[in-house]
């Protein structure tokens, strides 16, 4: 009995201590196809960075007003002097949004302005437009909207 039980044992430990042999043919990774990215200005939290120019040279980007996001921060950088004109695009047509102010390089604001706005820029650098609600009106306007920059330059 003895010396069966130490067969077994030694027999169970050689099989253990073998390799096998399992050669799975290797993962070949499938083609990955990229797809080209459009460069878009997404709103990140509260800003919208204006990074990237449409075909026609225009600032685009969609952006969302809620209860915890009443005011959106659109950062722009101008190069050039001129005019910038302004416009908030919504799909119901009408709403209690409007561009608040914006802050020059230098620190100095001015505003309010309405849904359009037309105003000189005479410093480089980066631009501020704050969107939100009018305080003095009812109803703010929760929900998606489009920001359309253009920069004339003189």
């Amino acid at each position: 009995m003895k010396n069966l039980s130490v067969l077994l044992i030694s027999i169970f430990f050689f099989s253990c201590q073998q390799k096998e042999n399992n050669k799975t043919a290797p993962n070949s990774p499938a083609p990955v196809v990229q797809k080209e990215k459009k460069q878009e200005n997404t709103q990140i939290g509260d800003t919208i960075a204006m990074n990237f120019k449409n075909e026609k040279n225009v600032f685009l980007a969609e952006g969302h007003l809620d209860s915890l996001n009443s005011k959106v921060y659109v950062q722009f950088k101008n190069e050039d002097l001129g005019k910038l004109n302004a416009q908030i695009i919504l799909d119901a047509g009408k709403g209690n949004i409007r561009f608040n102010q914006i802050i020059f390089p230098d620190k100095t604001a001015d505003g309010p302005f309405g849904m359009d706005m037309k105003i000189p820029l005479q410093q480089k650098g980066t631009h501020v437009l704050i969107i939100g609600h009018s305080l003095m009106a009812d109803n703010p306007y929760y929900g998606n909207f489009k920001v359309q920059l253009n920069i004339q330059k003189e």
